[in-house]
């Protein structure tokens, strides 16, 4: 009687189960990133037509713009020929897909980038404070664009989201390497696709300054080889960001990384000159003197010709990596500190600090600066960029200064796409005060430019960087990697959209170093090495700025996914209680992939010198290989490994550790997994 009494319980409970298995199947399909905050899957879908028409409820201009160039996505990624080819303004009409705001604001820190999307199989729906928000939900439209035999389609969802952080940013170093206009329009783009708001733009540093300059012309005449932004195209940069719901935040560095600066007002420089521009990379000598009355004045002129550039209240000044030598040995700034009892150089920096703080609270300016040992003596409005770790940006915090983490996102380093996701600034154990975690405003992924050139800097932003942005927008409980690898692969292809070339210059580079359309054979060797950490790389040749940038180091990818694959492939199969065929079959595969490579690889290196560096890392790929087959063949046999064998293998991969042509096996230590797993 119990159990009969009991059933339609059970039965309901059996249900419900069910429901909540089914709609986590349904979001596995979803392939959006970031992942809003809420998301619940209903049943049906909007199918896509010729009708679809969009309508918005404000005449705001990037609305429109933002509204159109969705639009043309849809079109481009269906081939649909909509017959309504632009959004209705104004409208009270009910159609395909009503957009409304409450108002349109100004982009500033802390806008509300909220915003509700509804799909449903009648029409879509989005609600949001702003235009940003409103551009955020368009974002999001887009992503879940899917299709079957029946047509092109959007799931019906009812997603309510907003950001975790308010600062979400990407430096672009474009004074090492000069990227011209075409390459930051796409990545703003790009970083708007994956809900990014503040593009950092790192100007000037020892190799160039980058911006023209019409008071002081010497400036951009003398310190840029000719490569700067002239007022007209930082004004169209500013304006395109904009559009997007992104800000730009200029950074002029100072007092060091300064050489650009002094090639031609070199009476501000703290030594003697002449000063030519950096062709080296490193941290240099020549710094501003901060006890030269006339350089306030100087700053004071560049500062307010440049705010008519930039609206952004937020200014970065560098402030990092000053190695003092200069002042150290100039007798004048050493009697300035000793007659205003400065003690240290930290000291005269706090000094120069304040002195530039003043100018720009004239211009209604704020600073923002990287983190340096000893606190400046400016207003708590400084906000800290902090690149030593997350000590330091917890020390920032604590001392109520507003801070932002760039340690752990710094890209140009060319780790891998976990160690950025799992990155968080404020972890899900972290303990500290919520008056601290106020503080910190979010983070930026940092692209410096020693060795990336404008073929190859899309490959090492994207699609890591949509990975940290996930991280900045997203609750931090969403950190699932099998998941976001997953949805990252399908986002990576859907960013080609926005005319990336971080995908179709990796074999195009291919083909012009071998000179052929069929580049198959060097591609197996390419997707399973990656680059060395940076920081290594200038061995052995010791780099300079107009060094080519065209080599298979320069090719290969940070995180490259075939090797990636491999090393879950791996896991899965050494952690399985039973014999899997099919991971069995494919792990075979790759290793007998790559263990025949290299003699099919070898006639293109002898006809090709510039893959001769490469050369024995192929060889060594190919015994790596040939170890991960017979330890594969001895594990699904559950034999044992001959004494001798083992000794000569364990050799053998212990002598290919070391690194050529700068770059490294990456799928080494899966082949080692596998090995180290036979008896």
């Amino acid at each position: 009687m119990k159990q009969i009494k009991f059933f339609p319980q059970i039965l309901f409970f059996i249900f419900i189960l069910f429901s909540i298995c089914n709609a986590k199947d349904k979001k596995s399909n979803l392939y959006l990133m970031p992942w809003p905050e809420s998301i619940q899957i209903n049943s049906g879908r909007f199918l896509l037509s010729k009708d679809f028409v969009i309508s918005l409820n404000n005449e705001n201009e990037n609305l429109f713009k933002s509204a159109q160039r969705a639009l043309k996505i849809i079109a481009d990624k269906t081939g649909i020929f909509f017959e309504n080819q632009f959004p209705k303004i104004n409208s009270s009409e009910i159609t395909s897909l009503n957009v409304n705001i409450k108002n349109v604001e100004d982009l500033k820190l802390g806008l509300d980038e909220s915003y509700d999307l509804e799909i449903s199989q009648e029409r879509i729906i989005i609600n949001s404070a702003n235009q940003v928000g409103a551009m955020h939900a368009l974002s999001t439209l887009v992503q879940l664009i899917d299709s079957d035999s029946n047509g092109y389609f959007l799931p019906s969802v009812q997603i309510i989201d907003k950001p975790r952080f308010q600062w979400r940013g990407l430096l672009i170093d474009v004074s090492r390497h000069f990227e011209p206009i075409e390459i930051i329009k796409r990545n703003l783009d790009a970083l708007a696709a994956v809900k990014m708001n503040v593009f950092h733009w790192h100007l000037t540093d020892d190799h160039g300054f980058r911006i023209e300059c019409k008071a002081l012309p010497k400036l951009h005449e003398m310190g840029s080889d000719g490569n700067f932004f002239t007022h007209e195209q930082i004004k169209e940069i500013v304006e395109y960001a904009d559009e997007r719901g992104i800000r730009v935040v200029p950074e002029f560095d100072l007092p060091g990384h300064a050489t650009s600066w002094l090639v031609g007002y070199p009476e501000f420089a703290s030594a003697p000159g002449p000063y030519t521009v950096e062709r080296n990379w490193g941290i240099f000598n020549p710094t501003l003197d901060p006890t030269n009355e006339k350089i306030y004045e100087f700053l004071e002129t560049f500062f307010t010709e440049m705010s008519t550039l930039f609206p952004d209240k937020y200014w970065h000044i560098g402030g990092d990596e000053n190695n003092g030598k200069q002042w150290d040995a100039n007798p004048k700034i050493q009697e300035f500190m000793k007659n205003n009892k400065m003690k240290s150089n930290h000291e005269l920096q706090n000094y120069f600090n304040v002195r530039v703080d003043k100018i720009l609270s004239n211009l209604n300016k704020t600073m923002v600066g990287w983190y340096t040992d000893e606190m400046p003596d400016l207003s708590k409005d400084y906000i800290v960029q902090a690149w030593k770790g997350r000590v330091s940006l917890y020390e920032t915090a604590k001392n109520g200064y507003r801070s932002l983490l760039s340690h752990g996102f710094y890209i140009d380093l060319v780790q891998t796409t976990e160690y950025h996701y799992l990155n968080d600034p404020i972890p899900p154990d972290s303990i500290l005060a919520d008056s601290v975690k106020e503080k910190i405003l979010g983070g930026e992924a940092t692209m410096w430019a020693e060795f990336v050139g404008p073929e190859t800097i899309d490959s090492r932003i994207w699609p890591r960087t949509a990975a940290i942005a996930e991280r900045l927008w997203s609750p931090s409980e969403v950190n699932n990697l099998q998941n976001m690898f997953e949805r990252l692969d399908k986002v990576n292809l859907q960013l080609e959209t926005y005319g990336l070339t971080h995908i179709k210059n990796y074999e195009m580079m291919m083909r012009r170093i071998t000179g052929n359309y069929d580049v198959e054979i060097l591609k197996n060797f390419v997707n399973a090495i990656q680059p060395l950490y940076t920081y290594s790389r200038d061995h052995p040749h010791v780099f300079k700025s107009f060094y080519p940038l065209s080599r298979i180091v320069d090719i290969s990818q940070p995180d490259p996914k075939p090797a990636r694959e491999f090393k879950f492939l791996v896991n899965e199969f050494l952690e399985q209680k039973s014999l899997d065929q099919k991971k069995y079959n494919s792990i075979k595969n790759q290793l007998e992939c790559w263990r025949d490579n290299h003699i099919k690889l070898l006639p293109i290196i002898t006809k090709t010198p510039i893959l001769k560096e490469i050369e024995t890392l192929s060889e060594d790929l190919s015994k790596a290989a040939e170890i991960g087959l017979k330890s594969l063949d001895i594990l699904l046999n559950n034999s044992k490994a001959d004494e001798k064998w083992k000794s000569e293998s364990n050799e053998i991969l212990n002598s290919i550790e070391k690194p050529r042509g700068e770059v490294e096996l990456a799928v080494k230590k899966s082949i080692e997994k596998l090995f180290q797993k036979v008896e």
